[in-house]
C-alpha cells in the first residue's frame, strides 16, 4: 500500500509504503522502475507521511506503529493469547541513499502527512488526535522533537507553503456518535457538524 511519496527533483521518487514493518520504495521517474527498498524492521509501521530533505539526502517517515508487544495474557480457556504490537507512534529518520536508519524520534499521535522545510531545517507530522509534531534537523546526523502542537482533532493531512514557511491542516467538528447497530459489527462513524470545515494557518 503506497502512501505518501515526495521527489528529489533530480529524477528519484521515495514512496513510504504501509506494509506491515513499513519501508521506503525507492524509484527511478525516467524508467518508473523501483531500484531500491528500505524496510524499517521493527522501527516502524502504519507508515503514511514522508518527507524529505532533499540537501542533506534525508528521509523523514512518520509512522503510527511500532516496536514492542503487548505483555503475555491468558485468556478465559486459560490459553496464552497472541500477542499484538503495541501502537507507538514514531518518526523513522533514514539515509536517503541507502535506507539506514539514523535514529527515531517520539511523534504525539499516528501520523497521516508529513513536510520538510528546508529554509528552517524542521520536519512536520501532523495527527489525527489533533497534535503536530515538529522535528528539528540541527544536522544531517542530529534531530530531535523541537515542539508538540495542539492544532484540531481530526486535522490529520497537511501542506506547507514554501514560500511563507506556514503549514496548514483541515479538519470538520463532529457531533457524537450512532449507537452502534444491535447484533454487534461496526456502527458508522460521528456525523459532521454542517458548516464547521476549517482550515488552520501554523506559523511562528
Amino acid at each position: 500500500m503506497p502512501e505518501q511519496g515526495v521527489v528529489d527533483g533530480k529524477g528519484t521518487l521515495y514512496v513510504v509504503m504501509q506494509d506491515g514493518e513499513g519501508s521506503v520504495t525507492k524509484v527511478d521517474v525516467k524508467t518508473m522502475k523501483a531500484t531500491a527498498h528500505f524496510p524499517f524492521g521493527d522501527k516502524g509501521g502504519s507508515c503514511n507521511g514522508l518527507a524529505l530533505d532533499a540537501k542533506n539526502h534525508v528521509l523523514f517517515a512518520a509512522c503510527a506503529a511500532s516496536g514492542g508487544l503487548q505483555p503475555a495474557v491468558i485468556g478465559a480457556n486459560g490459553q496464552p493469547q497472541p500477542q499484538r504490537q503495541l501502537p507507538k507512534p514514531q518518526m523513522v529518520i533514514l539515509s536517503a541513499d541507502d535506507g539506514r536508519i539514523i535514529t527515531t524520534l517520539p511523534l504525539a499521535g499516528g501520523s497521516d502527512g508529513a513536510a520538510f522545510n528546508p529554509a528552517t531545517m524542521e520536519a512536520f507530522s501532523s495527527h489525527g488526535n489533533g497534535t503536530l509534531t515538529i522535528v528539528k534537523e540541527k544536522s544531517p546526523t542530529s534531530f530531535e522533537v523541537e515542539q508538540n502542537l495542539e492544532t484540531m482533532n481530526g486535522a490529520r493531512t497537511l501542506t506547507l507553503d514554501t514560500k511563507t514557511g506556514h503549514i496548514f491542516v483541515m479538519s470538520v467538528e463532529r457531533g457524537p456518535a450512532p449507537p452502534p447497530p444491535p447484533g454487534g459489527g461496526r456502527g458508522s462513524g460521528a456525523p459532521a457538524i454542517p458548516g464547521s470545515f476549517t482550515i488552520l494557518m501554523i506559523g511562528k
